[in-house]
This record gives structure tokens, C-alpha cells and sequence, in this order.
């Protein structure tokens, strides 16, 4: 019986390993300290005590708890030849996978925020109250610890003897299910059909909805227009770095990939430095606030 995996991380050069140890870490420090920032700046200005910041403090707290899932293996691993992982905490590690799961929901459910600023601007405080903002963040973790909690239980169903060597710098549920002593063939249709089909819709739902919102934008002025259209562009350019990485992934039946690892760094490391910058520190409001 398997009690530990090998992770080989994303090289084996040691100059390699080097470089690439010191962008990840100044990318993690980032990360964790524009996040910490947003999240302490909406705590301590009673200004910014308002739904639209709550959403984006909680987008923060999701980034930083994200970012602390993967990143810390990833950097143990670029220090050594290869990471020893328990299979308790592999299985943990998989687990805790439903904070990315929530991010997902709830990237989907700002989209009503949007939506609502752009065709109802005059009932926006009315329609995103305090009811409506936590309803939205309720449902976005709930959803992720429901779909992580149906996941992980189905692959502790699975018989382990070994191999136990994992060509990856964290524990990712499509490799971990080509390890089980068992055929994968139904195992690997369930997580295609279980995470697979959910990002695509949800992908759907947001590239729709930007594109409804788009449309809606023509008819403001030019230099409304040119705003929004810039908002909306870098945000676009944001979750399509965070979903078709992750579609790429976890929508086809695994065969290992060249890609694998570098999609896995797109949205593991390098997009939760991206969303506080595009979602939050462009709002005049919060640098204002930051600045006080």
C-alpha cells in the first residue's frame, strides 16, 4: 500500500531550478502582500465598508488561500532533486483544491455585479446589498467544498500499490488517479465529466456575459467606452489565463503533456498575482483608500 508519493517537480536542472526558485518566490511575496493590503485596507477604512469592496476583499482572501495550497511545494521542490509528500497529505493537498473550486463560482457570480452596474446603474445599491454579496460568497465556497468533498471521496475509494511517482510539483487529481491498481478508464470519465464540463460552463457563462456587457457599452460615450472597454479586456484576458489552463487539464482524459506543468504554473502561481491588480488596485476608490 502506497503511504507517500514522489514529486519530481519542474525540472531537473539545478541552474534551472535556481532561476526559477527566485521568480516564484518574488511572484508568491507579491501575491501575498497586494492581497494582505486589499484585505487590510477594506478592513480599516470604514469607507470602503460596502458590498462591491466586501466582494473584492473576499476575492483577495481567495487569492491568498489559493496561492497557499500549491506554491509552497512548488518552491520546496525547486530546492531539492525531488519532494517526499504523505499520502494523507497528498490527499489534503487535493482536498484543499476546493478553494480554486470556489474561486471559479465566484468569478462567475461577480459577473452579476457587473452586469448590474452596466444595464441598472441606478438600482445597483438596491440590488447588490449585503444580502446579495454574501449569498454570492456563501454559494461560491459552498459549491467548492461540495464538488472538493464528492471528488476526494471518489478517489479514496481507489486501491494504491504503487507506483507512487507523481511528474508534477503538487498533487493533481488527474495524475494521482493513473497511479490507482484498478482500471482508471470510468475514474478518469467521472473527473472529465465532474470538473471538465463544470469549467466549461462556467467559462461560457462568463465570456456570455461579457459579451452582453460589451454590447451594452457601445452606447455610452466615448470616454466611458474607452474605460470600460479596457476594464473589461484585461479582465478577459485574466480568466481566460485562469479557465482554459484549467480546461486544458482537467477536461480530457490525462495523457502526459509537455504543457502539463507550464498550464498548471498559469493557474496555480501567475494568475493570483494578476486578478488583485486587474480586479481591484485599478479602482480609483481603493488606491485613494490605500494611500490614506
Amino acid at each position: 500500500t502506497v503511504t507517500e508519493f514522489v514529486l519530481l517537480g519542474l525540472t531537473q536542472s539545478c541552474k534551472l531550478q535556481c532561476c526559477l526558485y527566485v521568480t516564484f518566490f518574488l511572484i508568491c511575496v507579491i501575491t501575498w502582500l497586494v492581497n494582505f493590503t486589499i484585505i487590510a485596507t477594506v478592513a480599516a477604512d470604514h469607507q470602503l465598508h460596502t458590498p462591491m469592496y466586501f466582494l473584492l476583499a473576499n476575492l483577495a482572501f481567495l487569492d491568498v488561500s489559493d496561492s497557499s495550497v500549491n506554491t509552497p511545494k512548488l518552491l520546496s521542490g525547486l530546492l531539492t532533486q525531488h519532494t517526499m509528500i504523505s499520502f494523507n497529505e497528498c490527499f489534503l493537498q487535493m482536498f484543499f483544491h476546493f478553494i480554486a473550486g470556489a474561486m471559479a463560482f465566484f468569478l462567475v457570480g461577480m459577473t452579476i455585479g457587473r452586469y448590474v452596474a452596466i444595464y441598472e446603474p441606478l438600482h445597483y445599491v438596491s440590488i447588490m446589498n449585503w444580502n446579495m454579496c454574501t449569498g454570492l460568497v456563501s454559494i461560491a465556497w459552498c459549491s467548492g467544498f461540495v464538488h472538493s468533498t464528492i471528488q476526494t471521496g471518489f478517489l479514496l475509494q481507489l486501491p494504491f500499490c504503487g507506483p507512487s511517482v507523481l511528474d508534477n510539483f503538487y498533487c493533481d487529481v488527474p495524475q494521482v488517479i493513473k497511479l490507482a491498481c484498478t482500471g482508471t478508464c470510468m475514474a478518469e470519465l467521472q473527473i472529465v465529466f465532474n470538473s471538465g464540463e463544470i469549467l466549461i460552463i462556467l467559462f461560457g457563462i462568463l465570456i456570455i456575459s461579457y459579451t452582453v456587457i460589451l454590447l451594452k457599452i457601445r452606447t455610452c460615450t466615448t470616454e466611458g467606452k474607452r474605460k470600460a472597454l479596457s476594464t473589461c479586456g484585461t479582465q478577459i484576458t485574466v480568466v481566460s489565463l485562469i479557465f482554459i489552463p484549467c480546461i486544458f487539464i482537467y477536461a480530457r482524459p490525462y495523457k502526459k503533456l509537455a504543457m502539463d506543468k507550464v498550464a498548471s504554473i498559469a493557474y496555480t502561481v501567475v494568475t493570483p498575482v494578476l486578478k488583485p491588480m486587474i480586479y481591484t488596485l485599478r479602482n480609483t476608490e481603493m488606491k485613494k483608500a490605500i494611500r490614506r
